[in-house]
């Protein structure tokens, strides 16, 4: 649903939609322009239980640190809100509202 969203809400001039594997930790959606990564998206329907959500951002912000990326996105079935993690921003959004936003 999610990459599906992505596609349909348009991928600006040199914009390119990546999949990303380190060391066994991935990273569901990867929007690349030109030669910079400008957004890290991670897709998690719940993120309730700790070794979930500990899985989910630790693969967000190893990516984060080796891509140079700071605009870092973790879309939920319900929740909504920023966390700092290892000096990282991590931003929570509901899928619902994630994909009513035009941009």
């Amino acid at each position: 649903m999610i990459f599906l969203s992505l596609l349909r809400k348009g991928l600006k001039p040199n914009e390119e939609i990546f999949y990303y594997l380190s060391n066994n930790e991935e990273v569901d959606f990867i929007i690349k322009k030109g030669r910079k990564i400008t957004t890290l998206i991670q897709s998690c329907f719940d993120l309730s239980d700790y070794q979930t959500k500990e899985r989910e951002t630790k693969a967000l912000i190893r990516a984060s640190k080796e891509l140079d990326c700071t605009h870092l996105l973790i879309i939920t079935s319900n929740e909504e809100g920023e966390e700092l993690i290892k000096d990282k921003k991590i931003k929570y959004i509901p899928a619902w509202k994630w994909l009513l936003d035009t941009e």
